[in-house]
């Protein structure tokens, strides 16, 4: 099954259309590579992808033991290199909504990050740096 259509609509941005839903997602070439930076740039979209993949894989291990990260919130950084231009490094700053999780808790919630789908699907040579802050 086709997950999503996409199409060039000139002046270096794309129409990305789920198929599933139908929702639609426009990109953007950043500033420093000849674009306008009005939506997420492709590379915005990997970036922005691996937090939502650790939260959603943290959410399905914090349901299956009982526990919740509802309110968990999330910074993304991502950093370019050049030669060739690529991201080189996603800082993820997680926080949590309170510190009140066991010992066995946030071995789960970093297990989670790790082994989220995304985070496993990365080339090895991009940085993964994960930043846990628990309130």
């Amino acid at each position: 099954m086709v997950t999503a259509e996409t199409k060039y609509t000139g002046d270096l941005r794309t129409i990305a259309k789920h198929v599933l839903s139908g929702e639609v997602i426009t990109t953007d070439a950043p500033p420093d590579n000849s674009g306008k930076g009005e939506y997420f740039s492709p590379t915005d979209l990997v970036a922005t992808a691996l937090g939502s993949c650790m939260l959603t894989i943290m959410g399905i291990f914090a349901k299956r033991h009982n526990f919740d990260i509802d309110g968990t919130e999330l910074k993304i950084t991502k950093i370019m290199a050049d030669g060739p231009r690529r991201i080189s490094e996603i800082i993820v700053e997680l926080e949590f909504p309170h510190n009140q999780y066991s010992e066995k808790e946030r071995m789960l919630i970093e297990q989670a990050a790790r082994t989220c789908p995304v985070a496993q699907s990365l080339h090895p040579d991009l940085k993964q740096t994960v930043i846990y802050k628990f309130k």
